[in-house]
């Protein structure tokens, strides 16, 4: 065999210059380039220049720890949110809390999706806890007020949020982690409306009369207990943790008892709109009746953000999805109670001079979960879906497109929370559907019956499903 060392041949047809150097056999070849140039040069399209860096600042590891402490303390604000729904008086804040539990709990979804991209499993991103994150939210659930409360979720945690999430958009590799900078700028497109309007909402408040310097100091405190934990990234320097703090005093409580604003005068003695009215506005059974009623429903649905947003809170840490579900449904119900709001607008009321009926959340909110969830999925919302469609059949034959433009869309939503809430429901207790319904029945008449919405009959024990239906509403 001849051990001669073989020579290039002579360059091909297609131009390429003879002589080129092959002996890197590794590295660029000087024939391959310029036949690349060449190929380069007839290609006839000149598409923008993807610009992007291949290089960052994080590891797998490191992205992958920063993506889990933001992870839980967007749950932990969904969850911190949902505790104080029954506790905001005020209208407009107790109905964008609820849009917001649901940004909080998507912003976790998100980012409990991409932990679980980089081989994190998802039982074990649901699994992480962190003490110092859940000291500073104890302590942001603390707030002594409403406008307190804004100003630790929102200007405090959520404006710290949005700048790490900016910060890790720069820092970390735009070509590698692509899809953590997509994500996090999904969240961010929540983030700028939720902070821009909590911002606002705490001016009303100040100008309103609230004091300022005490929303001040309380901002500056929770400001140095997020910076005694490294931040929200756990990474920053760390300073000493303030003295005064209330959670050590007192922890917090969830409240029970549903609060309203002084615009809204209220009833829970009863579930009749009519007899809380002092009289019925249109004849009994009309369309006009049955219509006013199922709009101001709508607006009083007020009430199932305080009930699905102490779900959270009563259930939190048992399931992810279920947490997920009822923050969802939550933003439905403020859905809800706008499309009731603006649809007495445009009926022509003006939607404060109609008594707000609290009946269900005042039975709900010292109620078990289980119950309470029972009481709204099974008979509530069941409710509605029984009569929803007569209702929009009427409405079509009157041409009445207001009502069949909202009862259209308030039907989808409804035949979704009762297939969610299914789950929901096995999340919360081990009971079989036939004795929560029993029980939850049984609990409700209690509560009816301490109110004064029903009369106690020795031949009666429990209120009937149609009922509590009737009386309590969804």
């Amino acid at each position: 065999m001849s051990t001669q060392k073989p020579q290039p041949q002579s360059a091909p047809a297609t131009g390429m210059a003879a002589g080129t150097d092959f002996s890197h056999p590794y590295g660029p070849r000087d024939r391959d380039r310029e036949a690349a140039g060449r190929r380069r040069q007839l290609y006839p399209y000149r598409f923008p220049r993807d610009a992007r860096p291949l290089g960052g600042r994080f590891s797998v590891a490191e992205n992958s720890r920063r993506l889990h402490r933001f992870f839980y303390i967007e749950r932990r604000l969904m969850q911190a949110l949902g505790a104080w729904t029954l506790s905001i008086p005020e209208f407009e804040v107790k109905l964008e809390t609820g849009r917001h539990i649901f940004y909080h709990a998507d912003a976790a979804r998100m980012l409990r999706e991409r932990l679980s991209e980089q081989e994190v499993r998802q039982k074990d991103v649901d699994a992480y806890r962190d003490p110092d994150i859940d000291r500073l939210i104890e302590e942001v659930l603390c707030a002594g007020s409403a406008a307190e409360l804004l100003v630790g979720v929102h200007l405090v945690v959520g404006t710290a949020l949005a700048t790490a999430y900016r910060h890790h958009i720069d820092d970390t590799d735009p070509v590698t982690d692509a899809p953590t900078i997509r994500v996090l700028r999904r969240i961010l497109s929540d983030y700028e409306p939720m902070l821009a309007w909590a911002e606002a909402a705490v001016g009303a408040y100040v100008e309103g009369g609230l004091d300022e310097s005490r929303l001040t100091a309380w901002r500056w405190h929770l400001q140095r207990l997020l910076s005694s934990i490294g931040g929200v990234t756990g990474s920053d320097p760390r300073t000493d943790s303030p003295g005064g703090m209330r959670s050590f005093h007192q922890p917090f409580v969830r409240g029970t008892v549903p609060f309203r604003d002084i615009r809204f005068e209220t009833f829970k003695n009863t579930g009749d709109y009519d007899e809380a009215d002092g009289g019925a506005r249109f004849e009994k059974d009309s369309y006009e009746s049955l219509r006013l009623r199922f709009i101001r429903t709508q607006r009083d649905e007020v009430d199932a953000i305080e009930a699905f947003g102490t779900f959270i809170w009563d259930i939190r840490f048992v399931d992810f999805q279920a947490e997920y579900d009822l923050a969802r449904i939550t933003w439905d119900e403020a859905r809800h109670t706008e499309i009731g709001h603006r649809a007495l607008q445009a009926a022509g009321y003006d939607p404060f001079e109609l008594r707000n009926r609290l009946t269900g959340s005042t039975c709900r909110g010292p109620m078990e979960p289980a119950y309470a969830m029972a009481e709204i999925n099974l008979f509530g919302e069941v409710g509605v879906l029984k009569t929803i469609n007569q209702l929009i059949d009427a409405a079509r034959e009157r041409n009445d497109a207001l009502l069949h433009h909202v009862a259209d869309y308030i039907r989808a939503d409804e035949r979704t929370h009762v297939r969610k809430g299914q789950h929901i429901l096995k999340c919360m207790t081990g009971l079989d559907s036939k004795a929560l319904e029993l029980r939850t029945r049984e609990l409700f008449t209690e509560c009816l019956v301490s109110l004064g919405a029903v009369k106690l009959d020795m031949d009666v024990f429990t209120v009937s499903r149609e009922d509590i239906e009737r009386l309590v509403g969804e």
